[in-house]
C-alpha cells in the first residue's frame, strides 16, 4: 500500500481550514451553538478517527517488532539497536540542550508576577492538575518487562509490550522448525492486514485530522496563548531549531540524504502526529511512510520505528525541561546549574518512559516539579496551551524515529555494500 495521492494536499488543506474555522467559531459564533457542534460533530468524529489509529496500535506494534526481529539476522540485531540507542541518545541530548538554552536566555517566566495568581486561579478550578509517576529509576526499569504481555497491552503498557515483542522476536528468529515457521507466517500476515486497513483509515485522515484540530481550536482559542506567549514561542522556537538543526545534521552527514526531498516523503506521518498529539497512533502511518516513501528496509523500520515509538521522544524531552525551568522561573525558584545538568538527565531519561499518548509528558513534568520544590498550580497554566504544544512536540518525536531510521538504515546498507535509496539521497 502507497501513501502516495491526494492525502497530502488534502490534509495540509484541512489542518489550515480546521485552524482558522476554529478560530473563527470561538470568536462569532454563540457559544451554546459552537458547544453543540463540538460535542455532537468535530470531537466524536475526530474520537473515532483517533480511535481506530488505536486500535491498530497493538497489533501493529506486536506484528512489526516480531517480523522485524525475526527477519534480521542476530548478528546485525545488536549492531542496529546499539545505533539506534546511540543516535536516541545523542539526539534527546541536544534537544534538551538547546531547550535549556533558549529558556535560560529569553526567561519567558520572569516580569509575570501576575501570572502566579492566575495559577493558583487555574488549580483551583481543575482540581487535581495531574499525577506524578509510581514508577521511577530502578522500578521503571523493572517494570519494562512485564509478568503479563496480555495485561501490558490491554492497559496501554506499549513499552510493556514491545520488550516482550523483542524478546518473542528473537525468539522466533533462533527456532527453525515447521511449526515456527507458520507461526512466523502468521504474524507476518496478521502486520498485513493491519497495514492493508490502515490504507483505508488514511482516506479518512482529512476528516479526522480537521476535526480533531477544530476541536482544540475552537476550544481553547488563543486567549491563554496570548497571557504565556513567550514561553510558548520558546517552546515552538527549540522545537524548529533542532528539526531543522539536529535532524538536518544527522540526515546529511549519517544518512547523506537530502533533507528537501527527504522532509517531504515523510510529510503525511508528520501531518497525522500533528493532529492526533501521539506517537502510538501515529505509528502505522510512520511504518507505511518508510516503507513506501523512503525505501528503508522493512526489517530495520519495523525494528526501529516500533521501539522508537516509546524511546525516542526528542520533543517531549525539550518540552519537559523548558517547562520545568519557566516554572521556575515564574515563581521565583533559582536552579544552579548542577540542577539544571539534573533536570536534563532526568528529562532524557524520562522521554524513555513517557507514554505515547496525547498529554503523556505531564506526568513526568509533575515529578520533577516536586523534586525541586516548584509550585505544581504552575502546570495549570501548561494545560491551557498544551494541546497545541503536544500535537507539535509529537510531530517532533516522530520525525525523528524517522531520522533515526533512516540513518541506521542507510549507515547497515554502506556496512553492506548496498547502494542508497537514490530517491532521497543527496
Amino acid at each position: 500500500m502507497s501513501t502516495n495521492g491526494p492525502n497530502h494536499r488534502l490534509m495540509f488543506a484541512a489542518i489550515a481550514a480546521a485552524f482558522a474555522g476554529g478560530l473563527l467559531a470561538r470568536q462569532f459564533v454563540d457559544p451554546e451553538v459552537l458547544r453543540g457542534v463540538v460535542d455532537y460533530a468535530s470531537f466524536p468524529l475526530g474520537q473515532i478517527f483517533l480511535n481506530l489509529l488505536f486500535m491498530l496500535a497493538v497489533p501493529v506494534i506486536f506484528s512489526a517488532l516480531v517480523v522485524g526481529v525475526g527477519e534480521l539476522e542476530l548478528s546485525s540485531l545488536g549492531r542496529v539497536g546499539v545505533k539506534a540507542l546511540a543516535l536516541t541518545v545523542v539526539a534527546s541530548t541536544v534537544a534538551v540542550l538547546i531547550g535549556l538554552v533558549a529558556v535560560n536566555v529569553f526567561r519567558p517566566g520572569e516580569g509575570h508576577d501576575e501570572l502566579r495568581g492566575v495559577a493558583a486561579e487555574l488549580a483551583a478550578e481543575r482540581g487535581g492538575v495531574t499525577k506524578a509517576p509510581d514508577k521511577t529509576g530502578v522500578a521503571l526499569l523493572v517494570a519494562m518487562v512485564p509478568d503479563n504481555p496480555v495485561k501490558a497491552a490491554a492497559t496501554g503498557d506499549m513499552l510493556g509490550l514491545m520488550v516482550f515483542a523483542l524478546i518473542f522476536g528473537v525468539g522466533l528468529a533462533r527456532v527453525r522448525t515447521p511449526g515456527a515457521d507458520r507461526l512466523r507466517e502468521a504474524i507476518g500476515g496478521l502486520n498485513d492486514v493491519s497495514m492493508a486497513l490502515l490504507g483505508g483509515i488514511i482516506k479518512l485522515a482529512p476528516l479526522g485530522v480537521g476535526a480533531l484540530i477544530f476541536t482544540t481550536m475552537s476550544t481553547v482559542g488563543i486567549d491563554v496563548i496570548q497571557r504565556i506567549g513567550l514561553y510558548v514561542a520558546v517552546v515552538l522556537g527549540a522545537l524548529a531549531a533542532h528539526a531543522l538543526g539536529t535532524y538536518v545534521v544527522l540526515l546529511v552527514v549519517i544518512a547523506r540524504r537530502n533533507p528537501v526531498r527527504w522532509f517531504r516523503d515523510v510529510r503525511l506521518a508528520a501531518q497525522t502526529a500533528f493532529a492526533t498529539a501521539s506517537s502510538n497512533a501515529t505509528l502505522p502511518v510512520s511504518l507505511d511512510v518508510a516503507e513506501h516513501e523512503l525505501k528503508l528496509p522493512r526489517q530495520i523500520a519495523r525494528f526501529v520505528l516500533t521501539a522508537g515509538a516509546a524511546m525516542n521522544q526528542n520533543g517531549t524531552a525539550l518540552f519537559e525541561g523548558v517547562t520545568v525551568l519557566f516554572l521556575a522561573q515564574l515563581f521565583g525558584v533559582d536552579l544552579t546549574l548542577g540542577q539544571q545538568g539534573t533536570i536534563m538527565v532526568i528529562c532524557i531519561l524520562g522521554g524513555v518512559g513517557t507514554a505515547g499518548i496525547p498529554g503523556g509528558s505531564l506526568p513526568v513534568v509533575a515529578m520533577i516539579l516536586a523534586m525541586f520544590e516548584i509550585p505544581p498550580e504552575g502546570l495549570a497554566l501548561i494545560l491551557g496551551v498544551d494541546r497545541l504544544l503536544d500535537m507539535c512536540r509529537t510531530t517532533l518525536n516522530v520525525v525523528g524515529d524517522l531520522v533515526i531510521a533512516t540513518c541506521v538504515a542507510d549507515s547497515e546498507a554502506r556496512r553492506a555494500g548496498a547502494p542508497v535509496t537514490p530517491s532521497s539521497a543527496a
